[in-house]
């Protein structure tokens, strides 16, 4: 064989050796890269990304991504200093506002028994109305800040979705039938359990009645599944899909919602997911389906 043709050959297989090698190291900045940026992003870290390669794109590949982690860091510690300044102010502001309310409700109480005319007492009933709404928007507001807070730490234990459903519906099967509404209830025999805890899932369970007395056109099904699932359905006529994929958005109320305060599905959103649950809401054919999945056990 030519000796050129040998010297052409060997340089091809050097220059193809090179390339391999040049797309191995490339390959293994971008993982190391990418690997870093996964990092700095989930932690609450300062430190920046630091490669091995000395290639010169990769070096500015980084360079770039850490202007853009200083800057994403900045706006984060913004963010969480805001955010914690307005759950202190609604904290405060509600706690501040429950003992005046509380006495101005008493107070109403009091005049009740006194006498007055028609139009007095239809002045009274509208101010006494008012105030509850005041009251319960406060209190929703205090509890809301509460339940966001990571200050209390949540008791995680398997629970008995059975019991905590039949208490729950017990509870508001009164106020169900004041609005005449018989609900279908599917339980299974056997003790179904999760993760969970007792007292979040029975307010998560109430505020999801709560809901379906407001939305419903008179009727209502409870479904507990075997794989740990909650169904709450019932006709809606009155809402659209827009509306339904915003239920759980704090201080949103609909329309035929007015006494609504905006903050009891999003309460229950925030508490299923400290469980490490999921709840979300369907609209098909008139008909609001809210579901909740529990962990297993």
């Amino acid at each position: 064989m030519d000796i050129r043709v040998c010297v052409l050959i060997l340089g091809l297989f050097i220059i193809i050796g090179t390339l391999l090698i040049k797309v191995y190291l490339l390959k293994k900045s971008a993982r190391q890269i990418n690997r870093a940026f996964a990092e700095k992003i989930q932690n609450d870290t300062n430190t920046l990304i630091q490669i091995s390669s000395h290639d010169i794109d990769m070096k500015e590949l980084a360079s770039g991504l850490n202007t853009h982690l200083k800057y994403f860091n900045q706006s984060r510690q913004k963010f969480e200093h805001g955010d914690l300044e307005l759950k202190e102010a609604i904290t405060n502001i509600s706690h501040d506002l429950r003992t005046p309310l509380t006495a101005v409700y008493g107070y109403l109480k009091l005049l009740e028994n006194e006498e007055c005319s028609e139009v007095g007492r239809t002045y009274l009933i509208a101010i006494e109305n008012r105030t509850k709404a005041m009251k319960q928007l406060t209190e929703e507001l205090f509890q809301y800040t509460l339940t966001v807070s990571d200050t209390e730490e949540m008791i995680i234990e398997t629970v008995n979705l059975n019991g905590i459903l039949e208490s729950c519906i017990s509870s508001y099967y009164s106020i169900l039938k004041q609005n005449n509404i018989t609900p279908q209830i599917t339980i299974p025999n056997k003790r179904i359990l999760g993760k969970g805890n007792e007292n979040a899932l029975s307010r998560i369970l109430g505020n999801i009645i709560s809901n379906a007395v407001k939305y419903s056109d008179g009727d209502l099904k409870i479904i507990l599944t075997e794989n740990r699932e909650l169904l709450f359905s019932n006709h809606a006529s009155g809402l659209t899909e827009i509306q339904v994929e915003r239920l759980f958005d704090r201080f949103y109320t609909v329309n035929n919602a007015r006494k609504s305060t905006g903050l009891g599905l999003s309460i229950s959103k925030v508490l299923i997911e400290k469980m490490g649950g999921t709840i979300s809401a369907k609209y098909e054919n008139d008909i609001l389906t809210i579901k909740i999945s529990i962990q297993e056990k």
